[in-house]
């Protein structure tokens, strides 16, 4: 079992920055991956970015140029560093883990960007 603790959303204006934080801690297996999730109201849940432990990425093309994931695996830590918000990235970001059969997801954090 694999306990995630999301941090870091907030209300922010179009074309502002923020930086969401996971720490994951538990049953933590060597090869893993940890990810971003969004979902809107009304939208179903989509990937936003995804880091593997060897430092492998992959982006939403929504938001590739303009968010950036990075891990501390001594800290087991992901972040997402997210910048030019635009209002259609308003929505509650979830932190996925996963390794082989085992996933686990945060609890979401709000990212509300105002016009």
């Amino acid at each position: 079992q694999v306990q995630l603790v999301e941090s870091g959303g907030g209300l922010v204006q179009a074309g502002g920055t923020l930086r969401l934080s996971c720490a994951a801690s538990g049953s933590i297996f060597s090869s893993n991956a940890l990810g971003w999730y969004r979902q809107a109201p009304g939208k179903q849940r989509e990937l936003v970015a995804i880091i593997s432990s060897g430092g492998s990425t992959n982006y939403a093309g929504s938001v590739k140029g303009r968010f950036t994931i990075s891990r501390d695996n001594a800290k087991n830590t992901v972040y997402l560093q997210m910048n030019s918000l635009k209002p259609e990235d308003t929505a509650v970001y979830y932190c996925r883990y996963s390794s082989g059969p085992f996933t686990s997801w945060g609890q979401g954090t709000q990212v509300t960007v105002s016009s």
